[in-house]
């Protein structure tokens, strides 16, 4: 679904907002990929004409700018550069992107949002209207959260963003006590779901989940399994089994455990087997939230995606640490013996607005994005 842009940009033209909504869709393809600095797209466009496009490479170099202006070679003079996020001004062992959008002569440069970055923060700007470039700014601030919310989160609370997902039943259930994992949604939209998984840097769950479901926590899609994120575990007393399978798949994709008692026999046994400790601070005698969530932007998580069930879920919006909710809902009844799920679609939290909707074959999915 295409992003609403702001009027109150009248420069911008008919196509420049239909390619300003292609470079957001193209910057989606590197999410989860692109280590601590965000997945940024650059389309460069001359005469109507695509000539260039970039999205920022895993990893994390090249920036996008660079790739889109390689590509487009001399075709880049006099063209239209459409970003998705303000062109970075700070040096390295390369020059900015700023300055390589000046050197290849572009007319125009259309950003969707600005870097709350203090080495960028409108100085990437001012280098492209020092050099006589036409710049329009923030074109699509709403449009650009969807993609960048994660980067932008980090760098302006410096702490990782958080998204909820919870599938809910037809009687407003998360699962069945003792059951292990109950199938509440169709096909369709757990394959949503891994997608999902492969967009985030992290998916996060609490050790009552581990300890009923055993569940592995990866990108099971065909042609996505390489980009499964790393997986954590609130466990505040390191009861993650050893022989569990988050443990058994640890060398496949990175396995964290947050705990109160880093220097147990426990947490040293899972050391042992390739997972890796997060000391954590006690709040109630359980993981403090805020600093873990300030702990993983440390170590260049920007994205967590929440699978933990009810408790868990219902912790993060108590602490008003939760940023977006993906709610799937389905025509399952689970019945006698089922966890109430803590919202439903009828009663949503408060201080939350429905961003996007859409039907996954039987199944119905709102993501909602907390209003600041």
């Amino acid at each position: 679904m295409s992003n609403p842009m702001p009027p109150s940009d009248q420069s911008l033209t008919v196509d420049d907002r239909r390619f300003l909504d292609a470079a957001l869709r193209l910057a989606r393809r590197h999410l989860g990929r692109t280590g601590t600095n965000p997945s940024v797209a650059t389309l460069i466009v001359n005469d109507g004409a695509i000539v260039g496009r970039g999205i920022t490479a895993p990893g994390g170099r090249p920036h996008a700018e660079t790739i889109a202006l390689d590509e487009a070679g001399a075709a880049a003079r006099g063209a239209t550069a459409y970003v998705t996020l303000e062109p970075c001004a700070h040096h390295g062992r390369t020059p900015p992107c700023a300055e390589a959008l000046v050197s290849a002569g572009v007319a125009r440069v259309i950003a969707a949002v600005s870097d709350p970055d203090d080495r960028v923060a409108g100085k990437g700007y001012a280098i492209l209207r020092a050099a006589g470039i036409e710049v329009l700014a923030d074109c699509d601030p709403v449009g650009a959260r969807d993609v960048l919310g994660a980067y932008l989160t980090r760098s302006s609370k410096k702490r990782a963003q958080v998204t909820l997902k919870l599938a809910v039943s037809a009687d407003g259930m998360v699962g069945r006590h003792g059951a292990g994992q109950v199938a509440i949604t169709g096909p369709v939209a757990r394959a949503q779901s891994h997608i999902m998984r492969a967009e985030h840097d992290a998916i996060l769950v609490g050790i009552g989940t581990v300890l009923e479901d055993d569940p592995e926590l990866t990108c099971r899609l065909e042609g996505l399994e390489d980009r499964s994120p790393r997986r954590i575990v609130l466990d505040s007393h390191a009861r993650l089994p050893v022989e569990s399978r988050l443990v058994a798949t640890a060398g496949r994709a990175p396995v964290h455990v947050a705990t109160l008692h880093p220097q147990s026999e426990r947490a040293r046994a899972l050391v042992e087997k390739g997972v890796r400790i997060i000391a954590g601070e006690s709040h109630d005698s359980r993981i403090a939230l805020p600093e873990l969530l300030e702990d993983l932007a440390a170590i260049g998580v920007a994205s967590v995606l929440v699978e933990g069930g009810a408790e868990v879920a219902d912790a993060f919006l108590r602490e008003g640490l939760a940023d977006r909710i993906a709610l799937f809902e389905s025509n399952v009844v689970v019945g006698e013996g089922g966890i109430a799920a803590p919202f439903s679609s009828g009663r949503l939290p408060d201080g939350f607005a429905i961003r996007r909707r859409a039907v996954y074959g039987p199944d119905r999915f709102m993501l909602l994005e907390r209003q600041d």
